[in-house]
């Protein structure tokens, strides 16, 4: 199972840090989170979750500054056209930095 990893996330005040786990726990593929210091690991029940999962992580990650490339590992045909050719959408750099390198 793929581990993402959450590292120094800012909340700015309780609710805010409370949103955040409400928000995690809503999202169906994530199994477990853990964490240590300034860092949270979550594990992610599947290798390829659902577009709706996807979607709600990559929102979560943009929101709290959650470091978006490590998502790359969820690109797949099925996902493919509305993930990764969809060049103009907000997390495109952000998540295929590799990518738009080459």
């Amino acid at each position: 199972m793929p581990n993402l990893t959450c590292k120094k996330v800012t909340f700015y005040s309780e609710g805010d840090e409370l949103s955040f786990f409400k928000w995690l726990d809503s999202i169906n593929c994530i199994e477990k989170c853990e964490g240590t210091d300034d860092t949270m690991y979550l594990t992610v029940n599947t290798k390829k979750p659902s577009d709706e999962c996807l979607r709600e992580l990559l929102a979560l990650f943009h929101r709290y500054k959650v470091d978006m490339s490590q998502l790359e590992i969820f690109l797949n045909e099925k996902n493919k056209e509305w993930f990764f050719d969809r060049k103009q959408a907000y997390w495109h750099k952000k998540v295929f930095k590799k990518i738009n390198k080459s």
